[in-house]
């Protein structure tokens, strides 16, 4: 029993991946269960964001709000996804026709993809800088809130929303399941401090309710997958720019957190990305099929985390 314990434990995201997928499977194969399937979607609407804001409320508990300064070689990193994000728009403005254009597209939206809410769970869980990564989630949105209404009305033609709608929508979306449990935090830490004592010796906690959102959000990638009907050149485009901007956003990331001491902060923040906002964009202001690389982004960015833990892990064996 200890020995199940102790596996479940050292590899909770895989098993949470293979469980996202799994249950999916096993839903909607299960017939009887076919007219529960709009509750159970809006069920889901409201359980992950509810979990994503105990989560992060828990791991905000632990950040000293004075730590929350920005850092010289975070704008680097800000840089690389606000440029990328627009030298690859530049072919799709002059040439909407482009060929490859959805595989452009799917680019941009990995490039410009905020930081997930939850890398600063991942971060804490593998011994880096939280308040870091906090900070750069916190304005990397704010970023993506100006340029994608900027650049997407180029591309598109203005779309179906103007840019003061667009940028609205975004904020909407995004700030307050990220500023909420911030400023709760913080609030609870000064006005009443024995709460905030047992909330940060349960913080643990945090990571566990990670992997129960990371199988709600692989169970509603898959359905994205296999609901989308497009042509295998699509595919396999979109999942080979997927991978390709994942490893070099780590990479990047990792290196360049390296040189100012902080190199997994550096790596969670540019590379592990909030896949499901990915998702959102492309359905509100893409072409729907870029949601594909989101789904394909949440995986690859999830193997990456796991690698990692297991690196971490062999790192204190070696030390113990």
């Amino acid at each position: 029993m200890n020995y199940v314990i102790r596996f479940i434990k050292n590899w909770t995201l895989p098993l949470s991946m293979v469980m996202g997928v799994v249950s999916y499977f096993v839903y909607v194969n299960i017939h009887a269960l076919d007219s529960t399937h709009q509750f159970m979607s809006d069920f889901i609407s409201v359980a992950q964001p509810g979990l994503i804001f105990m989560m992060l409320f828990l791991s905000f508990c632990k950040v000293e709000p004075k730590e929350l300064r920005p850092h010289s070689w975070q704008i680097k990193l800000m840089l690389i996804q606000a440029l990328s994000f627009v030298i690859l728009a530049i072919p799709i403005i002059l040439k909407p026709d482009i060929p490859g254009r959805i595989v452009i597209e799917s680019a941009m939206l990995c490039m410009i993809c905020p930081t997930a809410t939850a890398a600063s769970v991942f971060t804490g869980k593998l011994r880096g800088n939280t308040s870091c990564v906090v900070s750069y989630t916190c304005v990397i949105n704010l970023i993506a809130a100006l340029l994608i209404p900027a650049v997407v009305s180029l591309t598109h033609n203005g779309g179906n929303h103007s840019f003061l709608t667009s940028f609205a929508l975004i904020i909407g979306k995004v700030f307050p399941l990220l500023m909420l449990p911030l400023l709760l935090a913080f609030g609870v830490r000064y006005m009443l401090p024995k709460f905030h004592a047992f909330m940060v010796r349960i913080s643990y906690i945090s990571f566990y309710l990670w992997a129960v959102t990371l199988t709600i959000a692989i169970g509603i990638t898959t359905k994205a997958i296999v609901h989308s009907h497009h042509s295998a050149a699509n595919y396999i485009g979109i999942g080979v720019v997927s991978i390709a901007t994942c490893i070099l956003q780590f990479y990047l990331g990792r290196t360049i957190g390296r040189h100012h001491g902080e190199p997994i902060a550096g790596a969670q923040s540019l590379g592990q990305k909030n896949t499901a906002f990915a998702i959102w964009v492309a359905y509100t202001f893409m072409s729907p099929v870029t949601a594909l690389a989101g789904g394909f982004y949440a995986v690859w960015h999830n193997i990456v985390n796991s690698w990692q833990l297991y690196q971490a892990r062999k790192q204190e064996l070696k030390l113990n």
